[in-house]
């Protein structure tokens, strides 16, 4: 059922993601959902797969290492409360508990939002949990009964979102969020039926697809506890002048006697030489097998548990009083971060939104008691709470919604400063600032009575749409303008050219603009940013 919602979801990404509201370049519901069920199909596939309540767990952990944007993270609380209500259960699941696992998983959605909407993937959530335990009270109702009834109520509160949150209905579209969720329980009863995925000419994700790991050793041991070491020992080598009588049934079984014996196997055969890894606790049969198809060569043992103990020691003593993460894509946007004293840059943003397990990594490697987030992003800042609520260290969430916010937040920045003064800073000086951007539309809509064309300019400040046009320099002027009459005492602002625009076309708007306002101090950078030709602040 996992398998077949997260194949559908992936199939169906590029249409959820064009169901955005505002119709800019950067619509991402759907391919965050799907990444997000990409890396729970990678859990479970890692798990030992005997019970309904592991794979459960396992897309719950999965679902919440890998959630993407808003959406992504709301899906992986539908995940945990569905794992939670069946923890400890028979592993047949009835339509009862199939109701109540469903309940539980909206109960656990809604509790993750401060300000739940209805309109949203809450309220689909919210009909299917409803509709499912009417049909579980009926006498005699099986599994399959409950799934049809969560469709069909899905289905229902899906065609009611546009009346639920008008923003929906004045752009023509359902929810996205819930059309991704309503779309993973479909592929769920896809499976209930007997269709594989075969049936539907959808490719399967693999392994390296859904995954989202990092590939050295050293990685996974800083970011694991000691305790947590299941297998110790990291043994590499090279099994080499393999004897004449070796098959490649040999080598398949060598590899199984290594699978059972530990984990991260690899066994790659070429010719002449057979690459070997894994990671066990006894690296002497290790050998021993080896030893069996042939010579050994370059064998490399590594103890994990004490390289982690080393590792620990020494974070401990580099471990810094404050740093700061922030989100960010574009080489200069970045390079004026780190100028700006920002310890570590996440590459994403619009249309890539990194994972709470992104975010995590990032908090961990910074190696700092009390570590500042800038999100920079509206998607993301519930991923960055989430990873707060994980990480080990005192971890501070600034609410930052856009880049020029994470820009003006660190010109109040001092790492000399205590958390708290830092923190009122940081804050005061995100208040101060008010965000602009310049793309274009990608579909036809209407938005707050502006009627919007495909390939239209459209001007944003703080996220909501101010201008729409047919020239980008006319946009961006009359975008600047209001960005400059919405503040009391304006003294500075800020654009940074990005796809699609250049110096030159930046220098021109600054140009209009000196004349018309030449108490105004501006500065023209190379932001580098995709799908958006300005970014724009005023202060």
């Amino acid at each position: 059922m996992f398998l077949m919602g997260a194949a559908l979801l992936e199939h169906n990404k590029a249409s959820i993601d064009a169901m955005n509201v505002f119709p800019v370049p950067d619509g991402d519901t759907g391919t965050n959902m799907s990444m997000t069920m990409q890396r729970a199909v990678a859990e479970i596939r890692a798990c030992d797969l005997d019970t309904a309540e592991a794979v459960a767990a396992a897309a719950s952990l999965g679902a919440l290492k890998g959630a993407r944007g808003n959406s992504g993270v709301i899906l992986s609380q539908v995940f945990r409360g569905i794992a939670q209500s069946i923890k400890g259960k028979d592993d047949i699941i009835s339509a009862q508990m199939l109701a109540d696992a469903m309940t539980s998983g909206t109960e656990a959605a809604y509790k993750a939002v401060m300000r739940p909407k209805e309109g949203t993937m809450l309220t689909v959530a919210r009909f299917m949990s409803d509709a499912a335990q009417k049909a579980a009270s009926v006498r005699g109702a099986e599994v399959y009964d409950v799934l049809e009834a969560m469709l069909e109520g899905g289905e229902e509160a899906l065609k009611k979102t546009p009346e639920l949150l008008p923003v929906l209905k004045e752009a023509g579209v359902l929810d996205s969020g819930g059309t991704g969720l309503l779309t993973i329980f479909r592929g769920f009863m896809l499976a209930a039926n007997g269709e594989g995925l075969e049936d539907l000419d959808i490719e399967a994700l693999t392994p390296a697809e859904a995954a989202e790991e990092y590939s050295d050793n050293e990685s996974i041991i800083a970011s694991t506890n000691v305790e947590d070491i299941k297998f110790g020992y990291c043994s590499e080598l090279f099994i080499i002048h393999i004897h004449d009588d070796v098959t490649e049934q040999d080598i398949d079984r060598f590899r199984d006697k290594l699978c059972r014996l530990g984990d991260s196997v690899v066994v790659v055969h070429d010719t002449g030489i057979i690459k070997v890894h894994v990671h066990s606790n006894a690296p002497g049969k290790v050998i021993q097998f080896a030893l069996m198809l042939g010579e050994i060569d370059k064998l490399k043992v590594d103890n994990m548990r004490e390289q982690n103990r080393q590792i620990h020691e020494k974070q401990l003593r580099e471990q810094k009083e404050q740093a700061v993460i922030a989100v960010s894509a574009g080489e200069g946007l970045e390079s004026d971060l780190r100028e700006l004293d920002v310890s570590y840059i996440i590459s994403g943003g619009q249309t890539m939104n990194p994972s709470i397990d992104v975010i995590l990594q990032a908090i961990k490697k910074v190696n700092a008691r009390n570590v500042f987030v800038l999100p920079n992003n509206s998607n993301i800042i519930m991923a960055a709470q989430q990873a707060a609520e994980a990480a080990e260290c005192n971890v501070i969430v600034l609410p930052t919604k856009t880049v020029m916010q994470g820009i003006s937040a660190m010109t109040g920045y001092n790492p000399d400063c205590s958390v708290e003064e830092n923190t009122e800073a940081m804050t005061e000086c995100i208040n101060n600032v008010v965000s602009g951007s310049v793309t274009y539309a990608v579909r036809d809509t209407s938005y707050e009575g502006k009627t919007i064309h495909t390939g239209d300019i459209i001007g944003l400040i703080d996220n909501k749409i101010s201008e729409v046009g047919a020239d980008v320099a006319e946009c961006s002027l009359a975008l600047v303008e209001k960005m400059i009459s919405s503040l009391d005492d304006c003294g500075f602002v800020s654009i940074y050219w990005g796809e699609g625009a250049s110096e030159a076309s930046a220098q021109a708007l600054v140009g209009e603009l000196t004349e018309r306002y030449p108490d105004i101090e501006f500065m023209v950078r190379s932001g580098g940013q995709p799908l958006y030709y300005y970014y724009i602040s005023a202060e």
